[in-house]
């Protein structure tokens, strides 16, 4: 089915915004914003959330300390400067890797099929470190329906992670999980030879790459955004139905 166009948008962050502790309840807490702040959600909305804040709810959290570092971990980090602790997680959290440059970043193929930068691992200070969520798209559908039914509007969600690219420096923003939104925006046009030609965007990325703006680094920003005026189609098939790779499973996933 062909998405219709988008002429227009707004971004908004949700602010100010409480730090999160592990384990709060962020659904909860992006509701309690939009009450003390006055601000109504519109059915359509897409509400884009940084992946370390899903993280951080779902505890997704480890202490270095617990971690034992391999051969293959001390060499990379003799490599590139990184901690072995943080690349042994690297290794733990992906299927295939390699070191773009001389020094970096490490591009990984995480477990869930995703390609990102570290695998995802988010170092958190010298003593810990952040793992993606373990099923982005099953966090976005949670987050979605907790959201809907506190609001009365029907929205979309989309999980948001930073992400390093192979082929130049600094830092850009994906989608790794989404829900009520096709994550592909697909357009049909005629050829001058009567074909009809097919073309599919990665709209949950563009989408994530707007808000990317107001998240700031690694949700560093706000860490909550709404982007209101973009047209799409309304599904759950998540982010994982558009990677060229299968997952692993999520219950394979520290």
């Amino acid at each position: 089915m062909t998405t219709a166009p988008t002429f227009g948008f707004m971004a908004f962050a949700l602010e100010p915004f409480p730090e999160l502790q592990i384990g709060d309840d962020l659904a909860g807490t992006i509701t309690d914003v939009l009450s003390r702040t006055g601000t109504a959600l519109q059915d359509g909305d897409v509400v884009v959330a940084a992946s370390k804040v899903v993280s951080i709810a779902e505890k997704r959290h480890v202490d270095l300390a617990s971690v034992t570092p391999s051969p293959e971990a001390a060499e990379l980090s003799a490599r590139t400067g990184k901690p072995a602790e943080v690349i042994q997680l690297v290794l733990d959290e992906s299927v295939s890797h390699f070191v773009a440059g001389d020094r970096g970043p490490i591009i990984a193929r995480h477990r869930l099929g995703y390609e990102l930068t570290s695998a995802g691992v988010d170092r958190n200070g010298p003593n810990s470190a952040w793992l993606l969520p373990s099923d982005p798209d099953a966090s976005a559908r949670c987050l979605r329906d907790a959201i809907t039914n506190a609001t009365g509007a029907t929205v979309a969600v989309v999980i948001a992670d930073s992400d390093g690219r192979a082929d130049r420096r600094g830092a850009t923003v994906i989608s790794i999980g989404a829900a009520g939104i096709a994550p592909l925006r697909v357009t049909e046009h005629a050829e001058t030879d009567g074909r009809t030609k097919r073309q599919e965007e990665t709209l949950t990325d563009l989408i994530a790459a707007a808000a990317g703006i107001i998240l700031g680094q690694r949700g560093r920003g706000a860490p909550v955004a709404v982007l209101r005026g973009v047209s799409y189609q309304a599904t759950d098939h998540g982010v994982r139905s558009m990677l060229h790779h299968s997952p692993a499973g999520p219950d394979q996933a520290r």
